[in-house]
């Protein structure tokens, strides 16, 4: 489960930086992201969204119910099974949050290529004879988009300080969880350890008494 989740949101991460950068893969991505949304795609999405959201809930509570405990202890095996429950429960809400920025750069992005396709028409009308009230309109307009494309470019600035304090999170995720994993193996070893020294301990206390009695 960790894995296919650190994959999904290491892939959305990469969409993240090729929508942030004109390259050639940026056009890729946004057509690809344009067929997603057209057609079956929104309904499948949001099926996995829900679904997605649905087992984080479910994780949740169990965590919490590990944490309560049956008489408020809890065992060292419970506390390493809760800790992953948390850091999947915490994967799985990066993989939602992240799902919903890349469709908010993907919107932000269509929106910014509209306005400046308007504005071209707009500045190549601009050397045509028009009237005055038409002139004062289309200036009106112009600026109306300047503003629009100020917006969404501030927009698209702190979508993008998101996604860098995003991907900085999930590095510290995977560090997090190789330390819980090496935790979890000496745990384990300890755990043999003493089970091999209580088996030890009860052979010899079974062979005690027939040493007495010889």
């Amino acid at each position: 489960m960790l894995h296919i989740l650190f994959a999904a949101t290491l892939t959305e991460s990469l969409v993240i930086l090729s929508l942030l950068f004109k390259t050639p893969v940026r056009k890729l991505v946004i057509g690809g992201l344009d067929r997603v949304k057209h057609g079956r795609g929104p309904i499948v999405v949001k099926t996995v969204a829900g679904t997605v959201f649905v087992v984080l809930v479910s994780t949740v509570y169990g965590v919490v119910g590990i944490r309560r405990g049956e008489d408020g202890e809890v065992s060292v095996t419970d506390q390493i099974v809760a800790a992953r429950h948390l850091l999947e429960a915490s994967l799985m809400g990066f993989f939602l949050f992240l799902a919903l920025l890349v469709d908010r750069l993907h919107h932000y992005i269509r929106e910014l290529r509209i306005r400046r396709k308007s504005m071209e028409v707009v500045q190549k009308n601009d050397g045509k004879f028009v009237g005055v009230e038409d002139m004062k309109a289309r200036e009106e307009q112009l600026g109306t988009f300047k503003a629009m494309i100020r917006q969404l470019e501030s927009d698209l600035e702190s979508k993008t300080k998101e996604a860098y304090n995003a991907e900085s999170n999930i590095e510290a995720l995977r560090k997090q969880s190789e330390g819980l994993l090496l935790e979890y193996d000496r745990l384990l070893a300890e755990n043999q350890e003493l089970r091999s020294q209580l088996q030890s301990l009860d052979q010899r206390l079974s062979h005690s008494p027939i040493k007495k009695n010889s």
